[in-house]
């Protein structure tokens, strides 16, 4: 089933067991979708499931930036009602990657690439998020192959 069909029924669900907290996060999300769709001009045919993906990825960064700033303001019922958000959103994600399986991709596309420095981090960062996509969060990423890259 699509990301955005999927989407869709689990805001009925949610609406018809009284859960309005996920019902409200998941109209949020359905509004941030239709906005990227009108932004890139795609409303009649819709955003591809990647894409859905990374904007989903891109609402719990936001998400979890929010509730640091929140914990750093002194208020913890706001930061705890994002996290409350990202756990919903997390459910349309695929699951994360560990720190290992990301340094084996890491190590592969240095070898792809013919990396050796610093300089060329952009085209093995490129390389291992077209391999993982959204399973691996992108400054995890970053950090291992700055790392590797390192002289």
């Amino acid at each position: 089933m699509a990301l955005k069909a999927q989407l869709e029924n689990d805001i009925k669900a949610a609406l018809l067991g009284g859960d309005r907290f996920v019902a409200d996060t998941l109209r949020n999300l359905k509004a941030a979708i239709l906005n990227e769709e009108v932004a890139k001009g795609l409303r009649d045919t819709g955003l591809p499931d990647d894409q859905v993906e990374q904007l989903i990825a891109r609402e719990v960064k936001k998400r979890v930036d929010s509730a640091t700033q929140y914990d750093a303001a002194d208020r913890p019922e706001l930061a705890e009602n994002e996290r409350a958000e990202i756990k919903v959103l997390e459910t349309y994600l695929p699951e994360q990657l560990s720190e290992a399986d990301i340094q084996k991709a890491v190590d592969e596309a240095i070898a792809a690439t013919g990396a050796t420095s610093p300089q060329q981090m952009g085209q093995v960062i490129g390389a291992v998020k077209a391999k993982l996509g959204n399973a691996a969060d992108g400054a995890t990423v970053a950090r291992l192959v700055k790392t590797s890259l390192q002289p």
